[in-house]
């Protein structure tokens, strides 16, 4: 259940991050895909840390909320998973960049 609206407008601020974005695993993933055009699973894998089942979740997550595309093709006869943040993706980074800022300077001075 997601919290109540509070009742110091200052903590309004972090009420509105993105949880889908706030995520460690997940903002790990989106910061890999934010610095490359595009990476495949098994890089990804790789650079987080995540196990397959554990990155496989996040993406699925990431990909509901239009963060993300997924495409799968066969490489000769192995499959092949290239994922690449959208436009919505690196929109929603900037934003969650923002808050967290405003976050860190407003209120954790």
């Amino acid at each position: 259940m997601p919290p109540g609206k509070p009742k110091n407008k200052d903590l309004q601020l972090i009420a509105d991050i993105d949880r889908t974005l706030h995520a460690p695993a997940r903002l790990m993933i989106l910061a890999m895909l934010h610095i490359v055009e595009s990476a495949d699973f098994i890089f990804l894998m790789n650079q987080t840390g995540l196990t397959r089942g554990n990155l496989s979740t996040h993406l699925n997550k990431l990909e509901e909320n239009k963060y993300i595309d997924i495409k799968k093709r066969f490489v000769g006869k192995k499959p092949r998973t290239l994922i690449r943040l959208t436009e919505r993706g690196r929109s929603a980074i900037k934003n969650y960049r923002k808050n967290m800022r405003q976050v860190v300077d407003d209120l954790l001075e």
